[in-house]
């Protein structure tokens, strides 16, 4: 038991992201000293690189989710801890003093400017521990090197990210309704609400390392990933519609909307030549158009027969897909789920989990 206090206790970390981690690390520490040292030149009164950029690094790289990591925390946290610790060893002498005062100083100001980021407490104290460099620097040493590297740092990293096709900076996206009211999407409006995150967080009386849209979306899916492991065994072939009506891309767009008025439905999977999906219409696309319906093709939403039916819930409730097709390994249709076909499938789900008045008893 007591070898789980040596467990690290990050979340979502696998191998792949460490190892990205280290290589970010590695080319954004470099190219930040090897910069700083093309704009300042070198010599040992030259600090190209300060040593919270190293723990800046770690956040940059390794969690580039957390809020301590985003831009703003990384060159606001430690321009202006550098800045308080320089001001506090000009007036304080005493190194222990001034070392404790610095650090609660940059915390406090760190707060105040919604930059909070613990290497700031690391440059806090370089500026009050201070050496030949940062003496001879003076007020100049939080804008250079502290605030040069901070700003290199960040925009190699922000490259990084784009190239890793990781979302640096991390913008957590807020729910939107495609239909354009200000009710929230179908989804969020049953389960937990935003106030009840607010009281558990005033429960448990913690600070979290994670942003609270983001924890929004971590709980949301974790209810989804639990309905769908409590109903694994429904799959998406045993509830989907076997007779699908289709078109071809070569059908006019009067054809397709009489089909679908025919038929009462409201997508219609589009096939190509070779008889494979190319993707949906519905009366949103038809409404306005003319031709035929390869020139107003919509992208599909696409399943395996095999896949577990309840991981269709965030498709079919994000307010703009009515309809999922099931396709082969060729792409070629097996079937259709349509919302109806879903809320039907929960409803039997539902009654065939209560249990009876005779088991009550």
């Amino acid at each position: 038991m007591a070898f789980r206090l040596f467990v690290p206790i990050l979340a979502g970390a696998t191998l792949r992201e460490r190892v990205i981690a280290c290589i970010g690390a590695t080319i954004g520490i470099a190219l930040t000293g090897a910069i700083g040292g093309l704009v300042l030149g070198s010599g040992p009164h030259v600090p190209l690189l300060v040593a919270p950029m190293g723990a800046s690094a770690v956040l940059l790289f390794a969690v580039p989710a957390s809020p301590l990591a985003q831009p703003w925390s990384i060159i606001g946290g430690n321009t202006i801890s550098a800045l308080i610790g320089v001001i506090v060893a000009h007036f304080i002498h005493e190194t222990a003093l001034a070392t404790g005062i610095a650090v609660a100083l940059a915390i406090a100001a760190m707060s105040f400017t919604r930059c909070l980021h613990p290497p700031g407490g690391a440059a806090a104290l370089t500026a009050v521990l201070g050496g030949p460099a940062v003496i001879s620097a003076g007020f100049l040493f939080p804008f250079v090197p502290v605030a040069l590297n901070s700003l290199l740092l960040v925009a190699l990293g922000y490259g990084f990210h784009k190239l890793a096709r990781r979302n640096y900076p991390h913008v957590p996206i807020p729910p939107t309704n495609s239909h354009g009211t200000v009710d929230p999407p179908a989804r969020l409006r049953v389960g937990f609400q935003p106030e009840d995150i607010d009281a558990a967080l005033g429960a448990l009386d913690e600070t979290f390392d994670i942003d609270r849209n983001d924890l929004d979306r971590l709980l949301r899916q974790v209810e989804l990933q639990a309905l769908v492991r409590a109903h694994q065994n429904l799959l998406c072939e045993d509830i989907m519609s076997r007779d699908v009506i289709s078109v071809d891309e070569h059908t006019s767009i009067e054809a397709a909307r009489q089909l679908l008025l025919d038929h009462n439905i409201r997508t219609l999977p589009v096939v190509n030549a070779e008889a494979r999906l190319a993707g949906t219409v519905g009366l949103r696309e038809l409404a306005l158009a003319s031709g035929t319906v390869g020139s107003v093709t919509s992208p599909a939403a696409i399943a395996d027969a095999g896949f577990a039916a309840m991981g269709l819930l965030p498709v079919l409730t994000d307010g703009r897909s009515h309809s999922v097709i099931i396709v082969d390994d060729d792409k070629r249709i097996l079937g259709l789920i349509t919302q109806t076909d879903l809320l039907a499938a929960t409803a039997r789900l539902q009654v065939a989990d209560k249990p009876s008045p005779e088991a009550v008893r």
